[in-house]
């Protein structure tokens, strides 16, 4: 959603200002929440203006910027579950984390964390049965 415009904006503490009249009736005049009226009166009286802030943003990870040693990590533990690869990043890097976050982390670099175990034990039942 695109931030109202600067001029709309002073309208706004304008006609608060004008007049002997309350912020839920300029509120309602304009077809604003009481609580944008009340951000803007307050922006004007401590910054000198009505411009909008910047909006948005990405929210970085807690893991964010250590994809090469994530990717070590799987590469040489290619079994290991998510636990175990929280309790090595603990153990190794004193960052302990949850399972959800390294999920996450795997996920943004596209490492599978599929393990072969289920193969690996019918394989074995099948030798031994021959």
């Amino acid at each position: 959603m695109k931030p109202y415009s600067i001029d709309f904006r002073e309208k706004i503490v304008k006609a608060y200002s004008q007049g002997n009249t309350s912020i839920r009736k300029v509120a309602q005049k304009f077809g604003v929440a009481k609580s944008f009226v009340q951000k803007l009166l307050s922006m004007n009286k401590t910054q000198g203006h009505v411009k909008p802030r910047q909006q948005g943003g990405a929210i970085k990870g807690e893991l964010d910027g250590y994809e090469s040693k994530i990717a070590a990590m799987v590469e040489r533990y290619p079994d290991a579950t998510l636990l175990e690869y929280c309790e090595y990043w603990g153990a190794n890097y004193n960052h302990w984390v949850s399972t959800s976050t390294m999920c996450r982390a795997l996920q943004k670099q596209k490492l599978t964390v599929k393990k072969r175990r289920y193969v690996a034990v019918k394989q074995r039942q099948k030798e031994s049965k021959i």
